[in-house]
């Protein structure tokens, strides 16, 4: 089906095409364009985005902590005029570590303070801290739990462990919540609490410039991975639609997301997003319907992806099992299917 969402950025969807990073942009008046790159990720890079006013320069996300992610921020900075130093606030659209892996660093170097959601600042000593073997722990008894074979779940639930390394695990300064004026002289930036791709993610809207700075809430062709997650265990696929019901009609022209390029209009994407799902949960529905009592990792390897299972790495594959968790739980949630027993949990059509 030919999408009606329009590429409003044709120089970072050229980039994309030749597989190279797209130049630092000046969006308009005070609002700057910064890629900075994620190593060894099919994304590539984070959009960074920079607000000048007469305080300083605020930025909207940071990047992995890596010394050429470091590089790539501060020269695009130079690029629009300022230096780290002129930072006077990072607003983070969730704790991710492409998004808030350099905010510790940032705050080290310029004093800036850093504005995370409370229900994602609340996961950071868990993800990235002191409490992560809990949560590995955790991680593993999900995964026996919903059927993944005894010889992979260390593999699957150790699969994030290597991403610690990529975050300055700092706790913000500021907790942003739902509705808040985001502290940005000169922009009328309004907080908006979007969970699903994480508890605590949050877009940012300006509605004097009808913009809507999208982190990975909505993106112009990658589906945002909604995972059922040890620290995200109520209905996460459920909270996504919900929070895509939220911005879909709000007066935008320009989408601004954090990965890949512009786009316009919101509304199509999003419509986009949800027939996704509705198209993953009547596959969802077919196969447990075609396989009675099949556990959680037997559905998602009859689900399709978006390369070859061979292919996938343990992260990702463990990623695929939190999505057709998330999927299960929200047909779970309507009466569709229901589990079966316990360890493994097995899955029937109601």
């Amino acid at each position: 089906m030919k999408s009606d969402v329009k590429v409003t950025a044709p120089l970072q969807r050229q980039a994309w095409i030749d597989r190279v990073t797209p130049p630092v942009e000046r969006l308009r008046p005070g609002l700057w364009s910064i890629p900075v790159p994620i190593p060894n990720n099919p994304v590539r890079y984070v959009l960074v985005y920079a607000f000048e006013s007469d305080a300083g320069v605020t930025i909207v996300d940071a990047g992995w902590d890596t010394e050429s992610a470091w590089q790539a921020l501060t020269e695009g900075l130079a690029t629009a005029g300022f230096a780290v130093g002129d930072v006077r606030g990072v607003l983070v659209t969730h704790l991710h570590p492409d998004h808030y892996g350099l905010a510790g660093r940032v705050r080290e170097a310029s004093g800036a303070w850093v504005a995370l959601h409370s229900a994602d600042a609340e996961l950071i000593p868990g993800r990235y801290g002191a409490g992560m073997d809990d949560v590995i722990g955790s991680m593993r008894a999900l995964m026996s739990d919903h059927g993944v074979p005894d010889s992979m779940v260390r593999e699957l639930s150790n699969a994030s462990l290597g991403i610690r390394s990529y975050v300055d695990a700092v706790g913000p300064d500021i907790l942003l919540e739902d509705g808040a004026h985001a502290d940005v002289p000169g922009w009328d930036i309004v907080v908006v609490h979007t969970p699903g791709h994480s508890p605590g993610h949050v877009c940012f809207y300006d509605r004097d410039h009808r913009l809507l700075l999208s982190g990975d809430h909505v993106l112009p062709r990658i589906t945002p991975s909604i995972t059922f997650h040890t620290q995200q265990v109520a209905n996460p696929l459920a909270d996504f639609l919900d929070a895509l019901a939220r911005v879909r009609d709000l007066d935008v022209d320009d989408v601004l997301p954090a990965h890949q390029w512009r786009f316009a209009p919101l509304r199509e994407r999003v419509d986009e997003l949800v027939a996704h799902h509705h198209v993953r949960l009547d596959k969802t529905v077919r196969i447990v319907r075609g396989h009675p009592g099949a556990t959680c990792w037997e559905v998602t390897l009859q689900m399709s992806w978006s390369r070859p299972w061979i292919e996938l790495s343990e992260f990702m594959r463990r990623t695929a099992v939190g999505e057709t968790l998330a999927h299960l739980v929200l047909l779970e949630s309507r009466g569709g299917v229901r589990r079966i027993g316990a360890a493994p949990v097995r899955w029937e059509v109601v």
